[in-house]
């Protein structure tokens, strides 16, 4: 009988079974029972910021986790990949998976936002022509960025004031209107270097354009510190603490997934049109270390960056301060000790 089901739709009933189980507890060493399962939640509905690059997977994934977890309703914002920060800051989305350097500007405006856990490092690969060898070759340079204050402004930012330049003055940023077109800029030769994220690096491998000068999973420092995090809105976790340590929990769970299943998540993600090209998610899920949410300390990599863009200027708040108002590592402690392999 199961020779008669398609391959595909076999993969994915097992894919799923395989969430179940996770849900239920019975996965990655988390025992049921051990945690506040039996309290109710203050709120059963969630607001989950979208944006179209899928190393941010774990919360999509997180979906059906999600209602084992007792919320009832999941909304995915579509904010595309400039204004989730802004509305989890603004109240109007509770939590939000996304790269440290983007949320940087956003928790130094104030503290609207409080960050709860990082997943993975990565995400970030610096692609350039022949007149680029090394980071410091950019001084000078034009590099392609989508806008000012996005991720890839302020991560490559960092690294440039790690390497003893001013991002201010050293570069000639150039600026896209849509996440394609910083990268459209760099491949028709209007930009010395990119810094693609999420499958655009995946996408440059297959047009086989371009060269890696820097791939922030693998070289260090950078690869020690962590690039997508969650972050939630303030007054969210303060009234909703049950609802904020089950969502934390169910996004973390799906990093496991991630790293375990890399195939079944990216069969995932193309049948859900999150990334249709089943090839592309499949190395950007392999390339990520989505288990380094359960080794690293997130601290760190705030402190590291926040350190590099205060020096520059590009940052009011020195890095303790940001730290002392910005950080609540209470749920992921608890779960760390729940779900502990």
């Amino acid at each position: 009988m199961s020779d008669s089901i398609p391959l595909k739709n076999r993969h994915r009933r097992k894919f799923l079974a395989r969430m179940a189980a996770v849900g239920a507890g019975g996965f990655f060493g988390a025992k049921p029972g051990s945690s506040a399962m039996d309290e109710n939640v203050e709120k059963t509905k969630i607001r989950i910021t979208h944006a179209p690059s899928i190393c941010t997977a774990p919360q999509y994934l997180a979906e059906e986790l999600l209602r084992m977890e007792g919320f009832t309703e999941i909304e995915y914002l579509p904010l595309g990949s400039r204004n989730g920060p802004r509305a989890v800051a603004e109240g109007r989305a509770d939590i939000t998976m996304w790269d440290l350097p983007g949320l940087i500007p956003h928790l130094d405006a104030g503290p609207l936002m409080v960050l709860l856990a990082g997943v993975h490092s990565g995400c970030y690969e610096l692609y350039a022509n022949d007149r680029v060898r090394t980071i410091s070759d950019l001084k000078g340079k034009t590099v392609a960025i989508q806008y000012f204050g996005n991720g890839d402004h302020v991560f490559l930012s960092s690294m440039l004031a790690y390497v003893g330049l001013n991002p201010q003055r050293d570069i000639k940023w150039v600026v896209g209107e849509h996440i394609t077109d910083a990268m459209n800029l760099f491949i028709d030769g209007k930009a010395d270097a990119f810094f693609g994220y999420g499958q655009q690096p995946a996408e440059l491998r297959a047009r086989k354009y371009g060269r890696i000068i820097v791939n922030t999973s693998q070289d260090r420092p950078w690869s020690q510190y962590f690039c997508c995090m969650i972050a939630a809105n303030r007054e969210f976790t303060q009234r909703n603490p049950i609802a904020t340590k089950r969502v934390l929990r169910a996004i973390l769970k799906a990093a496991d997934m991630c790293a375990s299943d890399p195939q079944g998540v990216a069969r995932f993600l193309s049948d859900k049109l999150y990334e249709p090209r089943f090839q592309i998610g499949l190395e950007v899920m392999k390339s990520l270390p989505y288990k380094r949410w359960r080794e690293a300390e997130p601290e760190d990599s705030l402190r590291f960056h926040a350190l590099r863009l205060h020096e520059v200027g590009m940052i009011k708040t020195s890095p303790q301060k940001l730290i002392e108002q910005s950080c609540d590592w209470r749920f992921l402690n608890e779960i760390k000790r729940e779900l502990k392999a």
